[in-house]
């Protein structure tokens, strides 16, 4: 009896440290990324962008050391506008925005965006949604064991907060149309 129940009670087991390392992780990626965008708000950290990154990389690498981190900031005039699509004309009514359908270039990039927000820090006033994706190798063997599991892991985090009011807000362009 022992030894049919020991094969899905370690399969239940690994799936469960599987499950609580990724969740420690996850809870360590929100931390650091709160952190890191708090401080990044103040006047003192313009420029200081590898700085801030290098707070989050360590507090991950910490507990995955195996983590590759990609790092994402956009700032918008304000919250309600984080990644709100670029104003179009739907008149195909197929819920996107197809070639030929007029646009407001919010962005000033020349392309319909998803998300209208500006890459980069932005400047006093401004919302800036700082996004941390990670990629690591799982720590406990669970994808031989349990289908349409890989053997990497992805967790992002994402976090808006408005820079504090040290200059104005970054120069947004007046929008264009485009098609």
């Amino acid at each position: 009896e022992f030894a049919l129940v020991t094969p899905v009670l370690m399969i239940v087991l690994m799936g469960l440290f599987d499950l609580s390392y990724n969740m420690y992780t996850n809870e360590m990626l929100n931390g650091a990324v709160q952190q890191a965008a708090r401080a990044a708000t103040v006047e003192s950290a313009v420029g200081k962008e590898a700085e801030l990154d290098q707070i989050v990389t360590n507090a991950v690498k910490a507990v995955a050391p195996e983590a590759s981190l990609t790092f994402s900031r956009k700032f918008y005039a304000g919250f309600s506008d984080v990644n709100r699509p670029e104003d179009w004309d739907d008149s195909d009514t197929d819920g996107t925005c197809d070639d030929g359908e007029a646009f407001e270039d919010a962005n000033g990039n020349g392309i319909w965006d998803i998300s209208a927000g500006t890459e980069g820090m932005g400047g006093g006033r401004d919302a800036v949604l700082y996004s941390v994706t990670i990629d690591y190798p799982r720590v406990f063997p669970v994808a031989g064991f349990l289908p349409g599991q890989s053997n990497d892991y992805s967790l992002t985090a994402d976090t808006v907060l408005r820079n504090q009011p040290y200059g104005p807000q970054a120069a947004n362009l007046a929008p264009s149309s485009g098609n």
